[in-house]
């Protein structure tokens, strides 16, 4: 019998069980902490945004003309798609179980290559929500989400399971305030405004000096920066719309009111009565909920040192608080079923010798099956440990027969 083998070599056995413990602990350090398995197919996002748009106007102009595009992916299973009236499209695209969402992602951008698109994986629900907020109120909330997106998001999207990041605000914009009176007293309309600030508005290599071909008695060589991105409200105030019949011309200050706001009033946050913004954190899949949220928090703790005088920082919601509490709770189960089981084995044996083995073979064995999680690339989860709960039992009741054969 293949049990005699152990049995007459006690030293092969230990062996072979203590390389069960390693590997098993070896699994526990890799294996991705979440709530749940995870069983729901891989999803692409999509999203854009066409300011100012109807709901109507972005379904017809942006929305039906990415839905065309999305077609010929391998391993797509459907698509969903919703337009708002705030100019938002948002597009998931669901992939068949088993797709790499970095392969599902590369396909989805080769088929919408289109600027101002924004393709990401990453999980629908939140990790989490960081929250920055003025104590002093000296600050607005445009000014605070100004900050996130210009200090916080890029490096909070760069962390290591983050699949996205979107900030609740916006960021400071240039906005002109179109008059239409004036605009037709100069026969102008708003597509002449734009394409003037098109093209008076952008950035040009102005070339250099003394380059080749030269003269031989040239000796410098300087490159020259043009000043042609414009940056303040007088800047813009300057752009020249049209040229009178007179040889005047019509500024852009004549026709419209130019300021640096925000770059969209559909949001005001506020946290605790104080003006404030917030960074929603999603999941890549496949990811560690509890592993990611740590690396956000440092990053974030990183950041907060150089908070403008007033900025605190809070978290007012965190899915991994309640991830943490059921895997505690489930392997504190794990733990009284364990003592529990060990307690009876001793009440009936009779034995301690007896019931030290069943005691050693719970531990061996649930480590090894942490192993073996990690080998089909499961994850901890409350199924998994409450699977461990369930097969107590039954490792007892094999441990049981192992020492009445050792005694026969």
């Amino acid at each position: 019998m293949i049990s005699r083998i152990f049995i007459d070599r006690p030293i092969f056995a230990w062996v072979i069980a203590i390389v069960i413990m390693l590997g098993g602990i070896g699994g526990i350090l890799s294996l991705p902490i979440e709530q749940y398995p995870d069983i729901a197919p891989p999803s692409v996002n999509i999203r854009a945004s066409y300011p100012g748009a109807s709901a109507e106007t972005v379904e017809n102009s942006v929305t039906q003309v990415i839905e065309q595009q999305l077609t010929g992916i391998s391993g797509m299973l459907y698509f969903s798609a919703g337009s708002n009236a705030s100019g938002g499209v948002n597009i998931t695209a669901t992939f068949q179980k088993g797709v790499d969402p970095d392969i599902a992602q590369v396909q989805v951008q080769n088929k919408v290559q289109q600027q101002g698109i924004v393709v990401t994986k990453s999980n629908q629900d939140f990790l989490m929500v960081v929250a920055v907020y003025d104590e002093s109120d000296q600050s607005t909330s445009s000014d605070v989400s100004d900050y996130l997106v210009s200090n916080m998001q890029d490096p909070l999207g760069r962390v290591q399971g983050v699949g996205d990041v979107n900030v609740f605000g916006a960021q400071y914009a240039m906005r002109i305030w179109l008059d239409p009176y004036k605009l037709a007293s100069y026969s102008l309309i708003p597509r002449d405004v734009t394409q003037a600030i098109q093209a008076q508005n952008t950035q040009v290599a102005a070339g250099s000096i003394g380059g080749q071909p030269s003269p031989a008695e040239q000796m410098l060589n300087a490159t020259v920066t043009a000043r042609s991105r414009l940056q303040t409200p007088e800047q813009f105030q300057q752009i020249i719309l049209k040229t009178q019949p007179d040889g005047s011309n019509v500024l852009l200050r004549d026709v419209a009111r130019v300021e640096l706001g925000s770059e969209n009033y559909g949001s005001l946050s506020r946290l605790n009565g104080h003006p404030g913004a917030g960074i929603a954190v999603m999941l890549a899949p496949g990811a560690d909920a509890l592993k990611t949220a740590k690396l956000v928090r440092q990053e974030v703790e990183r950041r907060a040192s150089s908070f403008p005088q007033g900025y605190r920082l809070a978290y007012p919601n965190d899915a991994t608080a309640f991830i943490k509490l059921s895997v505690e709770e489930v392997v504190k189960t794990l733990i009284i079923a364990i003592i529990l089981v060990i307690i009876v084995m001793f009440v009936f044996l009779q034995s301690w010798r007896a019931t030290l083995v069943p005691a050693i073979a719970v531990p061996v064995v649930l480590l090894g099956t942490f192993g073996v999680l990690a080998a089909f690339h499961y994850s901890i989860n409350v199924l998994t440990l409450f699977g461990l709960v369930l097969s107590v039992g039954l490792l007892v009741d094999d441990a049981i027969v192992v020492v009445e054969n050792v005694e026969r």
